[in-house]
């Protein structure tokens, strides 16, 4: 992708956002040289801010996802169960743009509709290997109640509805009718080494630099 498609998607998102309500903590808006300095040593550690990916296949409309980390914990906190155990993400799909099929082995993570169009995901359960498991049912928490569904179905959230997805759990999702406020709350987040997907697909994607950035990525850092 283009610095300049990135820094258009950034403003677009930050304006997308504000009309559900939703204003971004203070480090989303500081410049990259103070991202890149002392102040900015937590959030780079913690890889919290702006993330846009269009999965390494430059076809974002079609394949892609913008999402900014707004808070994380570490690593370490969770291998010892106390401290900052949890994370906070905010994400945009676009209508009928797919984030494709995928699994965490650490994060259990609810995926709240904030608002637009309704969100799509499609569900797999895992077999005894962790691979996709075409033949078991799938069961998920919905707001509190417990739901299956049978493979690959399409759990359809409209805003206001989440879904609870535990470690293991096959999902990929994207906006149905119009494009969606995603809300990610979570056990700490690595999407470094937590994202398994079923087909061998880059996370971050690699930008062409054809002018400076509005503010940095977390895959800048």
């Amino acid at each position: 992708m283009k610095r300049s498609f990135v820094n258009e998607v950034i403003r677009e998102a930050d304006a997308f956002m504000r009309s559900f309500g939703v204003i971004l903590p203070p480090f989303a808006h500081w410049s990259p040289d103070r991202v890149r300095g002392p102040d900015g040593a937590l959030i780079r550690d913690r890889r919290m801010g702006w993330d846009i990916t269009d999965y390494g296949e430059g076809r974002f409309d079609e394949l892609g996802l913008f999402l900014f980390t707004a808070r994380n914990g570490v690593a370490d906190d969770l291998a010892r169960g106390r401290g900052m155990l949890y994370a906070e993400k905010y994400m945009i799909s676009r209508a009928a743009q797919m984030s494709p099929m995928h699994r965490h082995n650490i994060k259990a993570e609810d995926i709240i509709n904030r608002g637009g169009g309704t969100l799509v995901i499609e569900l797999f359960a895992p077999d005894a290997r962790g691979d996709i498991d075409r033949d078991a049912q799938v069961t998920v928490l919905t707001d509190g109640c417990p739901r299956t569904f049978d493979p690959g179905a399409h759990l359809k959230l409209t805003p206001g509805e989440s879904v609870t997805l535990l470690p293991g759990v096959w999902h990929a999702f994207w906006a149905e009718g119009a494009d969606v406020l995603i809300g990610e709350v979570s056990t700490v987040n690595d999407d470094v080494t937590d994202n398994v997907f079923e087909t061998p697909i880059a996370r971050f994607s690699t930008i062409d630099e054809d002018c400076t950035p509005l503010h940095l990525l977390v895959s800048d850092y």
